[in-house]
């Protein structure tokens, strides 16, 4: 491989989490593992604009695989990522259930772990690399070819303005854009604008982020940017 996929492992049993981890990982993919249902969600949440298939136990504590699963399909940008179902529940009724769900594969436990990679790479040769247009940071992701945006895998209603900030910010993570830059960029939006209307269409958007309007960060006698902090930890 010339790139690293990226895999979301859910396993709550330490041993078996880490041999897997390992060995995936020693075939070039990066793995993000989470023992229980709601550090699955959160990972989702923070790094959907990396994650190339998940590998999903059913019983794992708080939400278990399927609503995990539910979640993916659900999810703007990963509703068709990989999933296959690793797991110890191995009854008909159980694979029937996951594959009802929209998962893609439904493998047994005990099982190899040449065995898992191969169901991985299978997967993965049907997927195409590119995943689009989107662009996103912790739990905001946002689609500037349709002007949408996610928070926290909903849809959040924007104005064209806080959109547009919003993909300003997204699109330009390093830059901090004074009172007057911003101005004119979003002049077309409206007939007249003031110093003070920036302040209110970031106060607006802040405010539609939920706790992630921390993302938005005023710079003292400069302007307005993303939090480079927080964007990139």
């Amino acid at each position: 491989m010339d790139f690293k996929r990226t895999i979301l492992l859910v396993e709550d049993e330490a041993e078996p989490a880490e041999m897997l981890s390992n060995y995936l990982e020693m075939h070039d993919y990066q793995i993000l593992l989470a023992d229980n249902g709601t550090r699955a969600i959160q990972i989702i949440d923070q790094h959907a604009q990396e994650i190339d298939l998940a590998i999903l136990d059913i019983m794992v504590p708080d939400k278990d695989g399927y609503e995990i699963c539910d979640y993916l399909r659900r999810h703007p940008i990963l509703s068709d990522v990989p999933v296959i179902f690793l797991t110890a529940k191995d009854q008909e009724k159980d694979e029937i259930a996951g594959l009802s769900l929209g998962a893609d594969d439904y493998i047994p436990k005990p099982a190899s772990l040449n065995l898992i990679k191969a169901h991985v790479e299978s997967l993965l040769r049907r997927r195409p690399r590119e995943k689009g247009s989107w662009v996103g940071f912790r739990n905001v992701i946002i689609a500037p070819e349709n002007m949408e945006a996610w928070h926290k895998g909903e849809k959040i209603e924007l104005t064209n303005t806080e959109f547009k900030l919003l993909q300003l910010f997204f699109q330009n993570p390093k830059r901090v854009y004074t009172r007057q830059e911003i101005l004119e960029y979003i002049s077309d939006e409206e007939k007249y604008v003031f110093d003070r209307t920036v302040d209110v269409h970031i106060k607006n958007l802040r405010l539609k982020l939920e706790d992630d309007g921390e993302l938005i960060k005023t710079y003292r006698g400069m302007g307005y940017g993303l939090n480079k902090e927080l964007a990139f930890s």
